[in-house]
């Protein structure tokens, strides 16, 4: 067993790829890792050992052979428990669901990743049906942010940010519709990626809201997070949103910098309400940027009222059935924001859908003079769990609904961000990078120039480093 803990996904790849290791030690070390350290993080729900160790020995076989070995060969990754995992009940961090019989195929993301030589160790806690940016889950416990595990790792992908934050597993994935990459990403200090809508395929994951879904990575190390996502990418007409494009690389793409890029940082809305820290993370990334360019979003505010129309009417269509036959099998707040939202009236929902078409085609305008916009993740560094409170810009508000502030106007329209950790003492806090549509590549090039300058880092816990 070798212990490669907080060895990038990269690095461990090129040493399988070599025979410095085998991918059955990796895999071994990820798995001990686990046992040791989930009773304290609570990230993982699901811990399939006997089918990576399975994978793994596979894969040193293949090298043994003289057999091309893909560019994540041995590279441990898990995902939050809304994928399908064959033989495990996808719980969407449900109780409810773990009544379902077990997922008879892998989700096509989880089938890529491992087509590229990354070896599946488990399933991760998640905030219940994605409705969720806390990370605190009632069934089972509350992830735990490995920088202080008595706060908070944000939601809904919780578990997924705390296993790579933490160290359990270099690569992770989750979903994000309203902010559930990049406020966990921010809390835990890891990048994340959330692509373009329609960019990977949602087929077999458990949807939240259909329009507004998208899946993607976390990693600790930008080149990780560009590999995961190249391996992700490709048409699947199984997922009706999936849009039929080429694959478009990204890694071979990063170490270009930002030249030539034309960066602005959003005021007005996205600086309203925000901390000191978040004020602070998004000045030391327009500083190492060079960028003297601020604009407008236009409507930002309106654009997150509608987003959350859109997410309780489509959120409750989807759950009318187990409302009614298995309210009290939810979590309260879950359930309750559900209700309110099959009770929205329908001419709200078509003014919200209207008002989404004019903002996406405002914000296409500004894509026409900028390439990529700086704006914090979150308003602030990680809560405590059970915190249920906190003063925005003078007003004491609910933390729960409002850790989505600054990444709701960008899901709505589907656009691509980058989220990049700034280690600021004593916690982490998360700077998105928004590119235009399809434009990953922009958003990750910058992200990658920021983490070579120093100034974003994904920091080990205080403990572990």
């Amino acid at each position: 067993m070798t212990d490669l803990t907080w060895t990038s996904a990269n690095a461990i790849a090129y040493a399988v790829h070599d025979g410095q290791v085998s991918a059955h030690d990796v895999v071994a070390g990820s798995l001990a890792r686990i046992a040791g350290q989930n009773k304290v993080l609570n990230a993982f729900t699901a811990v399939t050992e006997e089918r990576a160790l399975k994978r793994a020995a596979a894969i040193d076989a293949a090298r043994k052979n003289g057999e091309r070995l893909g560019p994540l060969a041995g590279v441990p990754f898990a995902v939050k428990n809304l994928f399908d995992v064959a033989r495990l009940a996808t719980r969407a961090g449900s109780k409810i669901n773990r009544d379902n019989p077990p997922a008879t195929q892998d989700s096509p993301l989880i089938t890529r990743l491992e087509a590229s030589g990354a070896v599946l160790v488990g399933a991760l806690n998640m905030g219940e049906y994605a409705y969720d940016f806390t990370g605190e889950n009632v069934h089972d416990g509350p992830a735990r942010n490995p920088h202080d595990t008595a706060r908070m790792t944000g939601g809904s992908s919780s578990g997924s940010a705390g296993a790579v934050a933490g160290g359990l597993v270099p690569l992770s994935l989750g979903s994000d519709t309203n902010g559930s990459i990049r406020v966990p990403a921010s809390f835990c200090g890891i990048f994340g990626l959330k692509p373009t809508y329609g960019r990977l395929t949602r087929a077999r994951s458990f949807p939240f809201v259909g329009s507004l879904d998208h899946l993607g990575p976390f990693a600790r190390s930008v080149y990780d997070l560009a590999l995961a996502y190249d391996a992700m990418q490709g048409y699947d007409p199984e997922d009706p949103v999936c849009v039929n494009r080429a694959a478009e690389p990204t890694a071979s793409l990063i170490g270009n910098g930002p030249d030539g890029l034309t960066i602005a940082v959003a005021g007005g809305y996205f600086r309203k309400g925000a901390f000191p820290e978040a004020l602070t993370a998004v000045e030391r990334v327009v500083t190492a940027l060079g960028v003297t360019r601020e604009i407008e979003i236009p409507e930002a505010e309106r654009a997150r009222s509608a987003a959350y129309v859109i997410t309780a009417t489509e959120g409750a269509a989807l759950h009318l059935e187990r409302l009614r036959t298995r309210a009290d099998d939810f979590d309260p707040a879950v359930r309750d924001r559900l209700i309110a939202g099959a009770m929205v009236p329908a001419t709200l929902v078509d003014q919200a859908q209207k008002f989404r078409r004019w903002y996406r085609a405002h914000m296409l305008e500004l894509f026409k003079h900028v390439d990529a916009i700086i704006a914090p993740s979150t308003p602030c560094t990680a809560p405590l769990i059970g915190q249920q409170n906190f003063v925005l810009d003078g007003v004491e508000m609910p933390v729960r609904p409002n850790m989505g502030l600054y990444t709701q106007p960008i899901s709505f329209i589907g656009l691509p961000v980058a989220a990049v950790p700034i280690p600021l003492p004593p916690l982490p806090i998360g700077v998105q990078i928004i590119a235009a549509p399809w434009r990953e590549d922009v958003a990750l090039r910058i992200a990658h120039a920021l983490e070579r300058s120093g100034v974003a880092a994904a920091p080990r816990p205080r403990e572990s480093a």
